[in-house]
């Protein structure tokens, strides 16, 4: 059968069948064209893969070993300068840790002819017998050695901080005491340089007991100096082996002192500034010569320079005196045949005059300005112009048109606009709540005094028989009536009611955490005006810049304080103008208190370091503290305390706070043990990095170390909130609503209130719905079933600032004595 018409015609292909791509001929081009085309522009990819400058492998690796072989040559350079003619003299500072150890015997083993120095009398603190420079000529190398006195901590800290080594002198058989311990912790948290441990008298032990008395101390040293080496010092062999070890040994870099030029003074001279007129009274103030090698960077004369212990100076002018110390006169001396080279080392600063290195510029000098201007003008009313009473109609009129809404965030905003003008009308008790002490004080202070009085009372001697008293006169008072009086003879009454006192409040904070009780007789409105509620502590709002208090205006503050430390510490590190590192040099300090040569003169160390830029200048520095393990007291927020942050030394009164990444910082009322805290004082700007000491002073004077760690940053925005808990207890539960009381006493405090949050200690979370009655309670509504066995609370926070007591001026502390009463227990009576 022939096909139909339909079948004759051609296959159609499906939807799925193979489609090529045609050829494209004649449309490729070249580089030119493509050139030509563009007109010079540059594809945006090849432009930054130009910039990015990629390299091959190899080239990578010679980069890499190039730039570790600068850093090799650097460290050699600064290792090899120190003590050599071309650096100040490797400075090394002998500590004793233990009582019964002599540390004068190990400078008179160091300074002996045996050890092969020259020794150069009259080196450091001019009332200081053991110290003293030496030049070795066989290492071709120059020390300085300093013996400060053990029993002043401050005098001890402040040449550990400028000190190449330090030897630290141990005893042989237990290494070190409890004050060795405290030094050493001390030690630890400023910045410990390069260090060696010595031991005496290791060899006057009997043979048997030396092994076991090595391997016992080393197992102690382990602990703390994990890779310190421990030399034996019981002959001349010996400390000639230190003497190589202390100028081979690596030097530990600490940022701190490397980044600033300092000075230990050799010697100091004082001229008082003539009178302004003739006639005129004198003001006591001089002009105080202070000599001795430049250490760390080049010195600025139009830089300040700040005396630790002494506060902040101008420089006049630094003269080049001859060097004291010559290790080239030395060595000629050492040969035969030239021994008038001696006198080179023996001159001092005579013979070849002085020649004046640079005076400073009045025009480029750096101002001591520590504060701000304040203008007093500036806070007073005039009258208004018409565009700003035109803006403020505008601003009255918005305000009118926001209502207060049911829902949470919006009523809590316009609650807090409402508040700000409760608070102008109370600027003037600012001055007493400022301080903002708890309420639970004033609460405990009668319960307080109450126990205080019963306890002065108590505690009196135990009556015995009429013969012991007899024998108890023979003896001395030897019985338990004796030990006792010599017992209470050691406590200060007036100290243990104050430490009660912190014991007390510390306590109560712990088990009911920012909780305090509203008061009756006050309106709970008015004594808590300055507080808010914040819908949520993490994500609510907070305005660094409201309402801040006078003294803000006195401290200065940086647009970026990181960006200002990175470019301050940049350009001082590139400055190589000035009195060079290792030059001997006499700096004439303007305006100096006869103070510090006096206390020059009682044998205590003098350092003078070169400030960077603005640090002179007063801000809000913070700090993050560690309690220290040995600090058993409560430190309560706003107790004045004695920091040493870096170089300097003040007094100010503090406040905690949590160290997180928010915006908003919860207030801690007591330094924490468990945890680091923020610590935030007024202080002079200080760039990081720097460690942080924190003492608290005794009412006798002692300072006890009660925290150690860092310098965090300056920011005077960092807001730090303190909260307050007031609680409440479910009086009548109906499923998701209660009445509630014992939180307020009146009406109007909880109409006042109404916006704030409620939450319960078992997760609950609500609002006050109305009031009921007169006397305090209130119906509230929560998410879900309240338990009567659950407690109530509403949060408030306020923003809190340091107290200004900065104090640069911090009285030496009293020698540390360890209080112990001995005791024979045979002659108590254990019954």
């Amino acid at each position: 059968m022939a096909p139909s018409e339909d079948q004759q015609q051609a296959h159609r292909p499906g939807v799925f069948k193979q489609k090529n791509k045609s050829h494209k001929h004649g449309k490729h081009r070249t580089k030119g064209e493509i050139g030509r085309e563009n007109k010079g522009r540059v594809a945006v990819m090849a432009l930054t893969k130009k910039q990015r400058r990629e390299i091959k492998k190899m080239d990578r690796r010679h980069k890499a070993n190039q730039l570790r072989q600068n850093k090799k040559d650097l460290v050699l350079t600064e290792k090899r300068r120190l003590g050599s003619k071309d650096g100040p003299p490797h400075l090394v500072v002998v500590v004793a840790l233990h009582a019964d150890v002599d540390a004068a015997a190990v400078t008179r083993m160091l300074r002996s002819e045996g050890a092969g120095g020259l020794v150069q009398e009259d080196q450091g603190v001019c009332g200081a017998t053991d110290s003293f420079g030496m030049v070795l000529p066989r290492f071709k190398q120059r020390f300085i050695f300093h013996r400060p006195d053990p029993s002043d901590l401050h005098s001890l800290l402040d040449v550990a901080k400028i000190a190449d080594s330090l030897v630290f002198v141990m005893e042989p058989t237990i290494g070190w005491d409890s004050y060795g311990e405290y030094c050493v912790s001390c030690l630890f948290a400023q910045g410990l340089p390069s260090h060696a441990l010595v031991c005496q008298g290791v060899s006057d032990l009997a043979l048997k007991k030396r092994a076991d008395c090595k391997r016992l101390l080393a197992k102690q040293v382990e602990s703390r100096f994990p890779d310190a080496r421990l030399f034996p010092l019981d002959s001349d062999q010996d400390a000639t082996l230190l003497l190589r070890h202390l100028g081979a040994q690596r030097q530990r870099r600490l940022g701190f002192r490397s980044r600033r030029p300092h000075l230990l003074a050799q010697r100091v001279a004082f001229t008082p500034n003539p009178p302004a007129q003739q006639g005129a009274p004198t003001t006591g103030l001089g002009t105080l010569q202070v000599s001795g090698y430049v250490r760390g960077r080049p010195m600025d004369v139009n830089r300040l320079v700040h005396i630790v212990g002494h506060g902040d100076f101008q420089l006049g002018q630094i003269d080049a005196p001859e060097d004291p110390l010559p290790i080239q006169a030395t060595v000629r001396a050492a040969k035969p045949g030239r021994g008038g080279d001696v006198e080179m080392m023996d001159g001092g600063d005579g013979g070849g005059g002085v020649r004046v290195l640079m005076k400073a510029d009045a025009g480029q000098r750096a101002s001591l300005q520590a504060e701000a201007e304040v203008d007093p003008m500036d806070g007073e009313q005039t009258w208004p112009t018409e565009e700003e009473l035109q803006d403020a109609d505008d601003e009255r009129k918005k305000k009118r048109v926001m209502r207060v809404p049911k829902g949470t965030s919006e009523y809590q905003a316009a609650w807090i606009n409402e508040q700000e003008d409760g608070d102008e009308d109370d600027e003037d008790d600012e001055s007493c709540d400022d301080d903002d002490e708890d309420d639970a004080e004033d609460m405990m202070e009668d319960d307080e005094n109450e126990s205080q009085d019963g306890g002065e009372n108590g505690g009196g001697e135990e009556e015995g028989d009429d013969d012991d008293e007899e024998e108890e006169e023979e003896l001395g008072s030897t019985d338990k009536g004796g030990v006792d009086q010599r017992y209470d003879a050691t406590m200060d009454p007036v100290e243990e009611e104050d430490g009660l006192r912190r014991y007390r409040e510390a306590r109560a904070h712990q088990l009911f955490p920012d909780e305090i009780d509203t008061p009756v007789d006050v309106a709970a409105k008015t004594r808590f005006q300055r507080y808010r509620g914040l819908k949520s502590f993490r994500t609510s709002p907070w305005d660094p810049l409201e309402n801040l208090p006078f003294d803000y205006s006195r401290i200065f503050q940086f647009q970026s304080f990181e960006r200002t430390r990175r470019r301050v510490l940049a350009e001082s590190a590139e400055e190589d103008e000035g009195a060079m590192v290792g030059w001997y040099v006499t700096l004439h300090v303007l305006d100096v208190p006869p103070s510090v040569l006096e206390s020059f003169q009682q044998g205590r160390p003098l350092v003078l370091v070169s400030l960077l830029p603005h640090e002179q200048k007063m801000s809000v520095m913070h700090m993050l503290v560690r309690r220290h393990p040995s600090n058993t007291e409560p430190i309560k927020s706003k107790q004045e305390l004695v920091f040493q942050c870096g170089f300097r030394r003040f007094r100010a009164s503090p406040i905690f706070s949590q160290h997180t990444s928010a915006d908003k910082h919860k207030m801690e009322r007591f330094l924490r043990a468990d945890a680091p805290t923020v610590v935030s004082v007024y202080a002079p700007i200080t760039f990081p990095t720097a460690g942080v000491l924190v003492f608290k002073q005794r009412d006798n004077g002692m300072q006890d170390l009660v925290g150690t760690g860092t310098l965090l940053n300056c920011d005077p925005r960092r807001v730090v909130l303190k909260r307050i808990v007031l609680s409440g207890h479910p009086f009548k539960i109906n499923r998701r609503s209660a009445v509630v009381r014992y939180m307020f006493f009146n009406r109007d405090d909880i109409l006042w209130f109404k916006p704030v949050e409620l939450r319960t200690k078992w997760g609950r979370r609500g609002h006050i719905k109305e009031a009921l009655g007169t006397h305090g309670h209130m119906k509230c509504v929560f998410d879900s079933q309240l338990r009567s066995q659950d407690t109530v609370l509403m949060n408030l926070y306020k923003r809190v600032y340091p107290r200004w007591t900065y104090d640069p001026h911090v009285p030496l502390p009293l020698p540390w004595v360890k209080q112990e009463v001995e005791v024979d227990m045979s002659e108590i009576d254990m019954e």
